[in-house]
């Protein structure tokens, strides 16, 4: 653990949430979460559309009421403080930018509102410029004149010419084309560690999810199911909907039957390693990644095997997913181009080892 990550762990929270609730009648978009938010770090909350994290976000920005609850910021209670009157800033998918307005003129607005004197406004300005990495000439361009990537960067450096000590992003990349996309993911992260500010970032994309943040919650039906570091999220997913949601996964359900687990397909008991938590268990997920199946010659070449059907591939650069037909059901494997020997219609062997498997609840 780096420095700032031990620090960040060992000092209070800047934002809490207890038993924070939200409902719209008899509909409870938010239901009952606790979290504590590290000052400085990048805190990311996906989720499925209507999984409650946007209305999660409009509470911390102040722009909803929690229906129950408590909000802090630095320990004071805020749930009643307006947006306008707390030290935070949201940056919107839509960015909100002035059109009529110039580059610096959209930048300096905030201090403007705040009575900055003109030739104050325009140093920060320029600053803010070279901070989020725009020529100092584009002070007086029209910031329609700009192109989208950096319009997004206008409106980030507009973000923290308030100063505020909390920034929210609400899906700000969606608009943007891949290719940007990934150079502003990389931005975003940057611009975080040089800010110091503490980032809560809402997106329903993994990948930028994965790529920018010190913690992800993943957000399920209202509730906040599991948070951690990315590895943890990605490696060690606390339920079945988690492994599913943060990427492709193949899920085996299996079944205890006279002291020995079984899972449809494999004529021998199934070899898992159960977490200590569900020893009692009578049914558990088997959840393998794409990366972990591997193609065997012999059906002691892996602690689990499926005889089946190269079905399809696909071409990932460096690697090669598989879809391979069991039955029914379709599998996939991951190999890197050495490893990538079968061709469509070629009947294979494939397996996956106990300890490289994720059990959870089914």
């Amino acid at each position: 653990m780096t420095a700032t990550a031990l620090a960040q762990t060992n000092s209070p929270p800047i934002l809490q949430l207890v038993g924070v609730r939200k409902t719209f009648g008899d509909f409870a978009a938010v239901e009952r979460i606790d979290l504590d938010i590290r000052e400085g770090e990048f805190l990311t909350v996906v989720g499925p559309s209507g999984s409650g994290k946007t209305t999660l976000l409009r509470m911390l920005a102040g722009m909803e009421q929690p229906s129950q609850g408590e909000i802090t910021l630095r320990g004071r209670r805020i749930n009643d403080v307006p947006s306008n009157r707390r030290p935070t800033c949201l940056v919107f998918q839509s960015l909100a930018l002035f059109p009529h307005k110039t580059v610096g003129e959209n930048i300096e607005f905030p201090l403007k509102v705040r009575k900055v004197a003109p030739a104050d406004r325009k140093a920060r300005a320029i600053e803010l410029l070279r901070m989020v990495r725009l020529p100092e000439s584009y002070y007086g361009k029209n910031v329609m004149k700009c192109s989208g990537g950096e319009r997004q960067r206008v409106a980030l450096a507009r973000a923290l010419a308030y100063d505020p000590e909390v920034l929210f992003f609400d899906e700000p990349l969606s608009a943007l084309d891949y290719k940007l996309r990934k150079a502003m993911e990389k931005e975003l992260k940057d611009l975080h560690r040089e800010s110091g500010k503490t980032f809560i970032y809402i997106t329903h994309s993994l990948e930028e999810a994965m790529v920018m943040s010190d913690r992800i919650g993943v957000m399920q039906a209202g509730r906040l199911v599991q948070v951690g570091t990315p590895e943890e999220i990605y490696t060690r997913p606390s339920t079945k909907f988690v492994s599913e949601f943060m990427g492709e996964v193949n899920v085996f359900e299996a079944a205890r039957a006279g002291g020995l687990w079984r899972i449809d397909g494999l004529a021998a008991p199934a070899k898992i390693t159960l977490p200590p938590s569900m020893s009692g268990a009578a049914k558990a997920a088997i959840v393998v990644r794409p990366e972990f199946m591997r193609f065997v010659d012999t059906p002691d070449g892996a602690d689990n095997c499926l005889s089946g059907v190269v079905f399809n591939e696909y071409s990932l650069g460096s690697r090669i997913q598989y879809q391979v037909r069991v039955g029914a059901r379709t599998f996939l494997l991951e190999l890197s181009r050495a490893n990538a020997r079968r061709t469509q219609g070629d009947t294979a062997l494939i397996g996956w080892n106990a300890a490289d498997a994720i059990v959870v609840e089914p």
